[in-house]
């Protein structure tokens, strides 16, 4: 196996140039999440032909929010591997134009989506170039998906149908700072509620009134008190709105709430107290809906084992691994409840996830591709 290392790393160093190129060929073209199916084809076209190179089987399935594209690899039969990424980004249609990729003289990628997650496609890309013609030991898939940061609405069964029948899966999204894999991630979900009263004129006659503004105000209060900083669970209204002018008691109001929980006992806790919420103005009505969830990453048993072989793994490639827990959640928030063996954070080290300093490092760029060659050949016994 050191000598495997020593093989995938070598080979990754010499493909350096083609790792960069391949980032900033990806980083060229807009994929904005959300946006519809032509939006992103230029991006599925892009990186359909990339994966076209690596052999294998390749299946594309129309979304209304973009292909899916799927190759499988390795053995017909048996124990299989998902690799999992998202070609999706935040960034409107025009940034990659407005704002093209650029590699700087201090071997750092900068560009819209290169950390999140260009370059940990491009590495899984390279990897499989690395060990073009070694004997895949597991069945192997990988799965780009394009919807990931709008929550996977149209991927997300085919993501689970993949995971959960899995030895274990390799989610390629950006590391924690320093280079550390994700073993543990919040839980995700979105409420949106919605406020009813009674309109009429704020001067003339208040008193008839039923403002639906005081209702919202007051559910979102009660909302934010289930919130548990120690324990790692917020609370976050991050919109509200309602009524149509300001003589007017308002008729309508909503507010949509994003709530964060480290576990899954927390993440229902929070759920039993928002849908419990009740108006408590006479005649005003007040809807909860959730309209989101993803839950929590707890470290399991079956994360902890993977981590370890990837640590030794890495250990062989003179890189030194750690890990740790996200505020943030990904795809592998979908199965890891199920006892599923995730490594999630394989992507590059950089940094700017979602802000206009995104970047990664080419350096760790090549790591990375060595590794997830490595995670291949020797996967978890």
């Amino acid at each position: 196996m050191r000598e495997l290392a020593k093989k995938l790393l070598r080979g990754a160093r010499e493909r350096r140039t083609e790792l960069v190129g391949l980032v900033l060929g990806l980083a060229s073209l807009d994929a904005p999440s959300g946006a519809g199916a032509a939006a992103l084809a230029p991006a599925a076209d892009y990186v359909a032909r990339e994966l076209e190179t690596l052999g294998g089987r390749l299946t594309r399935t129309p979304g209304r929010q973009g292909d899916m594209l799927e190759l499988a690899l390795g053995p017909a039969t048996g124990q299989s591997v998902l690799v999992l990424g998202h070609y999706d980004t935040v960034w409107p249609a025009g940034t990659a134009a407005a704002r093209p990729p650029r590699l700087d003289d201090n071997g750092t990628i900068r560009g819209p989506g290169v950390f999140d997650m260009r370059g940990g496609i491009a590495a899984a890309i390279t990897a499989l170039r690395l060990i073009a013609g070694s004997r895949l030991p597991l069945r192997t898939t990988l799965l780009l998906t394009p919807d990931e940061e709008t929550g996977s609405t149209t991927s997300r069964k085919r993501i689970v149908e993949l995971a959960l029948g899995a030895r274990w899966a390799l989610v390629l999204e950006p590391p924690l700072p320093g280079g550390a894999l994700k073993t543990a991630r919040s839980g995700w979900s979105v409420y949106r509620l919605e406020a009813e009263g009674r309109a009429t004129h704020a001067g003339l006659e208040p008193e008839r009134g039923v403002s639906a503004i005081d209702e919202i105000c007051t559910a979102v209060l009660a909302a934010g008190r289930l919130a548990s900083p120690e324990r790692g669970t917020t609370v976050n209204p991050g919109v509200i709105g309602g009524g149509v002018a300001a003589n007017v008691v308002a008729a309508r109001a909503h507010a949509v709430l994003d709530v964060r929980a480290r576990s899954a006992h927390e993440q229902e806790r929070v759920d039993r107290g928002i849908r419990a919420l009740r108006p408590v103005r006479a005649q005003a009505r007040l809807v909860v809906r959730r309209v989101h969830v993803r839950p929590a990453m707890e470290r399991t048993a079956e994360i902890a084992a993977a981590f370890a072989h990837a640590r030794a793994a890495a250990a062989l490639l003179g890189i030194e691994l750690s890990d740790g827990w996200a505020g943030g959640t990904s795809d592998a928030n979908l199965f890891a409840a199920q006892g599923v063996a995730v490594l999630d954070g394989l992507g590059p080290e950089g940094g700017g996830a979602h802000g206009e300093d995104e970047h990664v490092l080419v350096d760790s760029l090549v790591e990375r591709a060595a590794l997830l060659g490595l995670l291949l050949l020797r996967p978890l016994p």
